[in-house]
């Protein structure tokens, strides 16, 4: 129960929701996404990791592009 809240609560909000995006795009789980995320940085010596930030950045960008368009 604790653990539902925590993640929901405090991963889901301060993640970039990179997992999620790719998740929707591919027709995976979530989890699975994350999971394969942390198996190849352990596997990469965290190589994935500027995969993860950069596509952050590239979502954010994406979204201020898309309201400023809205306005």
């Amino acid at each position: 129960m604790y653990l539902d809240r925590l993640r929901h609560e405090w991963i889901e909000k301060s993640s970039f929701g990179v997992c999620r995006f790719l998740a929707m795009k591919w027709g995976l789980d979530e989890s699975r996404v994350r999971m394969y995320f942390i198996y190849s940085s352990f596997a990469s010596f965290g190589s994935p990791v500027i995969f993860y930030l950069a596509t952050a950045f590239w979502m954010n960008i994406r979204k201020y592009f898309r309201s400023a368009q809205s306005i």
